[in-house]
């Protein structure tokens, strides 16, 4: 009866833009999932209740009413971003992309409110562990992720086990300094990685090189296509950092694998050939490769989390 408690699980990240979740089977596979809109700037309380209503919505619909009975869902995973504390499951920091989320202790509001043992854990983090379990990194022992979304996260592990440092914030790479003195980031600091590397990032500089206001990544992804040479300059530009971050991951860690995820990369085929190219004239001798599970890597490594925290 154990077993069939332990069989599933819900995984769930938390981004600046939108909560992912999905139910998860013990062997990776996704029985159910949702998305939503996040409401960030809504605050805390807000965002809560579209977690609430993300597992909600999730049990409904899979046939669970109760999620204390041998058949439920048992344990919740939550990937987030921020910087968090896994012990205690308090989210330690967070930037104004999730406004007045630092201080939120998630894993004892899920057990109050959504009555489920719970562990959580920054959402790079999870997306790394989602990958080496089902995807690029599976069978590798010392891998790197680079996270290219609303901000830019990072992660990294070493003999298969997650490096998360002496204050939560192993691998945040979005926070090193790229260009010293450089644009203002919202952690406080001039020139962060994030700054130049992360989906807005791209947004923001395909404005300055051809003069019009982008709102998604489709749309640059459309004149690429249309053969728009200003909006490639700004790719190749674009590219051309994002390879210095990722030479420098390369001659710290000296990985197996850079795993290169977020919703940026989903649109990898259109400036993937130029990130090589420079990749290639910086020297980086470490393979770099596009994430396989795209924006579901969140999720399955929160359940991956979830499974391990019920098995401990």
């Amino acid at each position: 009866m154990v077993a069939v408690a332990l069989s599933k699980v819900i995984g769930i990240d938390i981004g600046g833009t939108s909560i992912k979740a999905a139910i998860v089977a013990r062997d990776g596979s996704v029985m159910d999932e949702i998305r939503m809109d996040t409401d960030a700037s809504r605050g805390r309380e807000r965002v809560l209740s579209r977690v609430t209503e993300s597992v909600c919505r999730l049990m409904r619909s899979h046939g669970d009413t109760s999620v204390g009975t041998p058949a439920g869902i048992v344990a919740l995973g939550i990937a987030t971003a921020g910087r968090v504390n896994v012990e205690s499951g308090e989210v330690v920091y967070a930037t104004d992309n999730l406004p007045g989320w630092q201080g939120a202790s998630l894993v004892s509001w899920a057990r109050e409110k959504l009555a489920l043992r719970a562990v959580a854990d920054n959402d790079a983090n999870a997306a790394l562990l989602g990958e080496a379990w089902l995807g690029a990194g599976k069978g590798k022992q010392r891998l790197a992720m680079l996270t290219l979304g609303t901000g830019v996260g990072g992660a990294y592990m070493e003999n298969g086990l997650l490096c998360r440092g002496a204050h939560w914030s192993g691998g945040d790479w979005g926070h090193s300094i790229l260009f010293p003195g450089g644009h203002s980031c919202n952690c406080g600091k001039k020139g962060c990685a994030e700054q130049y590397v992360s989906g807005s990032a791209l947004l923001r500089r395909g404005s300055e090189y051809t003069g019009t206001l982008y709102r998604s990544g489709s749309e640059i992804v459309k004149e690429v296509a249309q053969g728009n040479l200003r909006i490639i300059q700004a790719l190749d530009d674009y590219t051309a950092d994002l390879a210095v971050l990722l030479a420098n991951i390369s001659v710290t860690l000296d990985p197996e694998l850079i795993i290169v995820g977020g919703g940026v990369a989903d649109a990898g085929e259109v400036w993937w050939p130029l990130l090589e190219k420079h990749i290639a004239l910086l020297g980086v001798q470490t393979e770099v490769s596009r994430a396989m599970l795209g924006n579901r890597a969140g999720f399955i490594g929160a359940a991956r989390l979830a499974f391990e925290m019920t098995e401990s």
